[in-house]
């Protein structure tokens, strides 16, 4: 072979070579990348061409599958009371991908999870369509439907838990929109996403789980949680050394109280009627660090508590000065809580100190209905003892039984709550946000404890904004709920 043959021979072998290099590259390395990629549409395809697993609740599926016509995707998403469940169930979207649950357990759903596997191959050799999982969540019906309707035109959130396990019951968020509207790849479905996306209301917001809010004298539990924790308070009856009017530390600002007879309240006392002057006092008394440490053993500053959806963090702050952890220890300045985190304080105290880590999928299901996975309660931290979470019982009691909270009382039932109004905007210009956190409890410990915040209550006066007015009645009718499916 002449030389110029030779160096075309081996530079076509070098191109052979490259080929063959960049295929098995392609074919093997990426493949996994190139399946998942966004712009495979073979993969958009598949993953829509089988009916969907469902999610359900009290055993019911609250979603569904339907054919569509004139598309590649041959079925899409349905919803069962769209906008009462949006908050658990996220959307699935032909053109939109999807969140939440429907993101989190697209596999199971979908049918693709490995551990579906033996079910996918024994679909070929039977015949039988493929379909996905299920996933079956903790949630109660009924508690929802309370807490959707509660809420009703008012902006604003509900989160239930079972204390004992840490089952979520009921996450309502309002207003709210149908994942219906835009399960498809329409151009009708793409105008009612942006739709959704351009109201200001913001719709699509979790609420329950993604806002944070300042959450006002709910947060006094916290105080006086670490006050009963540190040897700051030994006796909840016992006088307070709080001054009338009360100075906020390192100015010359006095703490405003919403009601007389805060001077030199017991703590007890001072929880039935809500005086900021005595736990701003007693927060002072306990050291921002101190306060830091106890609120993060209830869940704040922690940025992992997945549900699974991921919940965002709330906040108390760890460098602010005396003035500044005196003004947090009533739940304003920087402290701020979603709704999930301040039923979980709710729930720890309920417990007799536990808090477990709160969850809302029970099971994942093959299509067969086998179990494929059992969620099972975890316990998340001892935040008070059981002597001082008995303490605070008691007093939280005290509230609805002859204080602030009455308006969450049930018949023959005992009720620990404790109501807040909590102030925001710059000079407090804007309309306060109205909060209440709540447990019942029976004779077998507590099945639910609730926290309720409404963000804005349509045609209320800014004056008769209140947690007890607005915000107890909700977390009555969501436990009241809970304790009926019970019977």
């Amino acid at each position: 072979m002449n030389k110029p043959l030779r160096r075309i021979a081996i530079f076509c072998g070098l191109l052979v070579l490259a080929l063959m290099i960049r295929d098995n590259w392609i074919q093997y390395v990426r493949a996994d990348e190139l399946n998942t990629h966004k712009f495979n549409r073979r993969v958009q395809i598949e993953r829509y061409a089988y009916e969907r697993g469902n999610i359900i609740v009290d055993g019911k599926p609250i979603t569904g599958s339907v054919e569509t016509k004139g598309s590649d995707f041959k079925y899409k998403r349905t919803y069962t009371n769209g906008p009462m469940w949006a908050p658990v169930t996220g959307f699935a979207s032909q053109a939109f991908d999807a969140n939440q649950i429907e993101k989190l357990e697209d596999g199971i759903l979908t049918g693709n999870d490995d551990r579906l596997f033996f079910d996918r191959t024994l679909a070929m050799f039977t015949g039988e369509k493929k379909k996905g999982g299920d996933v079956v969540t903790t949630l109660n019906g009924k508690a929802q439907a309370a807490a959707f309707k509660g809420l009703g035109d008012n902006k604003g959130a509900v989160a239930a838990i079972d204390p004992q396990t840490g089952k979520i019951l009921a996450l309502a968020s309002t207003p709210s929109y149908n994942p219906s509207v835009f399960a498809g790849n329409s151009i009708k479905d793409s105008e009612n996403r942006q739709k959704l996306l351009n109201d200001k209301d913001k719709p699509m917001v979790n609420r329950a789980l993604r806002e944070t809010y300042p959450p006002g004298s709910t947060f006094k539990v916290v105080t006086a949680a670490a006050a009963l924790e540190n040897g700051v308070v030994e006796d909840i009856d016992a006088p307070t050394d709080t001054p009338e009017p009360y100075m906020i530390p390192l100015s010359r600002t006095p703490m405003k109280n919403s009601h007389g007879g805060c001077e030199k309240a017991s703590l007890n006392a001072a929880m039935e009627v809500s005086c900021n002057s005595v736990f701003a006092n007693l927060g002072d008394k306990v050291s921002r660090d101190k306060m830091v440490e106890m609120a993060q053993k209830f869940g704040f500053n922690n940025a992992e508590i997945d549900t699974p959806v991921r919940a965002s963090s709330s906040v108390y702050n760890k460098t602010m000065d005396r003035g500044g952890n005196a003004l947090s220890s009533i739940g304003q300045f920087d402290t701020a809580a979603t709704p999930l985190q301040m039923a979980m304080v709710t729930a720890a105290i309920a417990n007799d100190g536990k808090l477990m880590k709160p969850y809302m999928i029970d099971q994942l299901r093959a299509p067969n209905l086998d179990v494929i996975q059992t969620f099972e309660p975890e316990e998340m931290s001892q935040p008070v003892s059981q002597e001082n979470a008995q303490l605070l019982q008691r007093m939280m009691e005290n509230v609805v039984e002859k204080g602030t909270g009455k308006n969450a009382q049930i018949n023959d039932v005992t009720v620990g709550g404790k109501t807040g109004t909590a102030q925001h905007g710059v000079g407090n210009s804007k309309r306060p946000y109205a909060w209440f956190i709540s447990y019942a409890k029976t004779d077998n410990g507590s099945p639910v404890a609730v926290a309720v915040v409404v963000e804005d209550s349509n045609g209320t006066a800014r004056d008769d904004i209140s947690g007890g007015g607005l915000a107890a009645p909700i977390a009555r009718d969501v436990m009241k709920a809970v304790l009926d499916s019970k019977e």
